[in-house]
């Protein structure tokens, strides 16, 4: 980082702590990367400076790719963060992703991370990780389609529906494939992250308890409008879906992302 000395002029929050920085307080700014801090914070600070133009943040809703880094894996910095934060200190967490986060913080928190557009911000200032989970389901669900496309959803449902196990895994890795490559890289790296919290017995969240509570959030309808008979019929199926996506192999996961781990953003 290159560090600036900068008077706030509004507050805003530390990039580090995430406590507000008050109006006419003295914080440094790195000028390549724009991330904001109180002075005291600077050992804290994430080594990581990735340097942007001062005018980008990431819009408030938009597809997965608008979020997505220029190079693979395509998986949005958001994402990144969140999971790393997860599985640094939440998977002795009993009912991880189940149990709501305050929604006040989740809300906030979710806004300083669009607004950093990518930047790093450390999430360690979040004491309670359900709200780090919230975040990230708040993230999922708010974009203009899921991470199963509009297009894709009845081919993904279908697939989840053929009776034979070998048949069914078949068909939906041909589907992930046709997935856009933010979708389908961002989809595998949460598929590996709800593997691990999966097989944590202290979560006791097993892939059906995963697949109901990511079922509506990653598959969702097939438009943004659903009607009411969609919304009956379809609900039920989004958690085989993604029981079924969890029950793929790992190594047919780790196939998208792990190619260029070394871009994924380092704890």
């Amino acid at each position: 980082h290159k560090f600036t000395s900068k008077t706030v002029i509004r507050p805003e929050p530390c990039c580090v702590c995430g406590s507000r920085i008050r109006f006419g307080k003295t914080a440094i700014k790195c000028c390549q990367c724009q991330l904001l801090l109180h002075t005291k914070c600077r050992e804290q600070c994430p080594s990581l400076c990735t340097p942007r133009p001062r005018h980008h943040a990431w819009p408030q809703e938009g597809v997965l790719a608008d979020f997505a880094p220029s190079t693979p894996p395509l998986v949005p910095t958001l994402v990144v963060q969140c999971v790393t934060e997860v599985e640094k200190r939440g998977l002795t967490e009993t009912g991880l992703y189940r149990v709501p986060g305050a929604e006040q913080l989740v809300r906030e928190w979710k806004r300083k991370l669009l607004r950093a557009g990518g930047a790093l911000l450390a999430l360690s200032g979040v004491t309670d990780i359900h709200v780090v989970c919230g975040v990230l389901k708040d993230f999922l669900r708010g974009l203009k389609e899921p991470l199963v496309t509009f297009s894709l959803h009845p081919a993904f449902l279908r697939a989840a529906d053929i009776p034979d196990d070998a048949a069914s895994d078949t068909a939906l890795c041909h589907v992930v494939s046709k997935l856009p490559p933010a979708n389908r890289d961002t989809l595998a790296f949460l598929m590996l992250h709800l593997l691990r919290v999966s097989h944590s017995p202290d979560c006791k969240m097993d892939v059906l308890n995963l697949s109901r509570v990511f079922g509506p959030t990653l598959v969702g309808y097939s438009s943004a409008n659903p009607t009411p008979l969609a919304i009956m019929e379809d609900t039920p199926r989004q958690c085989k879906v993604v029981a079924r996506l969890l029950s793929l192999p790992p190594s047919f996961w780790r196939g998208f992302v792990e190619m260029e781990q070394e871009n994924l953003v380092p704890v």
